[in-house]
């Protein structure tokens, strides 16, 4: 049985990069359609996992946890939303894909488990460059995370068992400062995006934080700014007096 063709894989998942994701109807795991468009209007974090995998899928949920925690911490769980997707039908069912959500400990509002019918699959997966190949063992796969803009288009792609928390926040950042919100209070609008633009990854916490000398820095900007348009209204209302 041959194995997966690591080079023709990754050429595949980057040829996914900036096109748009089909709209597919997939199940959650209650058995309820969920439209694939009907995530737009925010970033959307979307992985392939099968639930008969003992080692790299649970492995990559768990990593992928851990980098959804700290990137909840740091933009809100508002503000995008993530999908795993089960790959294997028709044996990855709502049911399955339920349990093994339960078994993980995945109990994120804005993360669901999706199955897909197996005649959408090849296009589906086609559609976010991903490769599988069936092995005695079970499947070799492409071990990505997919990153999907707001209007539907692959953003990135990032690769690999071991997810941090800044491998997502600062392409997800990258989306969420440049896109509109519905605030209606246009000043925590500001704050919301400095607060993110601000928010800085320490490697020996594996955490974000905030970076407050940006914030002193921006502050002496902002001192100095209105300091010379003080002095230029001083020195204009002084030759105004002057008649000059």
């Amino acid at each position: 049985m041959p194995a997966l063709d690591q080079k023709k894989a990754l050429e595949l998942s980057q040829s996914a990069v900036n096109k748009p994701v089909g709209d597919f109807t997939l199940l959650d795991r209650e058995g309820k359609p969920v439209r694939l468009a009907g995530y737009r209007g925010k970033p959307l974090l979307v992985s392939f996992m099968y639930t008969g995998c003992f080692q790299v899928c649970p492995t990559t949920t768990r990593n992928l946890q851990k980098a959804v925690v700290n990137t909840v911490a740091t933009l809100g769980a508002d503000r995008f939303n993530v999908v795993s997707i089960g790959f294997n039908q028709p044996f990855d069912s709502p049911s399955a894909l339920k349990a093994f959500a339960s078994q993980n400990g995945i109990v994120f509002p804005n993360w669901e488990f999706l199955s897909p019918a197996p005649a959408i699959l090849d296009e589906l997966t086609k559609s976010f460059g991903f490769s599988y190949v069936p092995t005695p063992a079970g499947f070799d796969h492409v071990v990505q995370v997919t990153i999907v803009d707001a209007e539907g288009r692959v953003y990135r792609q990032v690769y690999g068992e071991a997810l941090t928390a800044d491998m997502l926040v600062e392409p997800l950042k990258q989306l969420v400062t440049g896109a509109p919100v519905a605030q209606t209070n246009p000043i925590a609008d500001i704050v919301d995006r400095v607060r993110i633009l601000c928010s800085v990854y320490d490697p020996n916490t594996g955490q974000y934080r905030l970076n407050y000398a940006l914030f002193f820095e921006i502050g002496g900007f902002l001192t100095f700014f209105f300091y010379i348009v003080w002095y230029l209204w001083r020195g204009f209302r002084t030759n105004k007096t002057r008649g000059v």
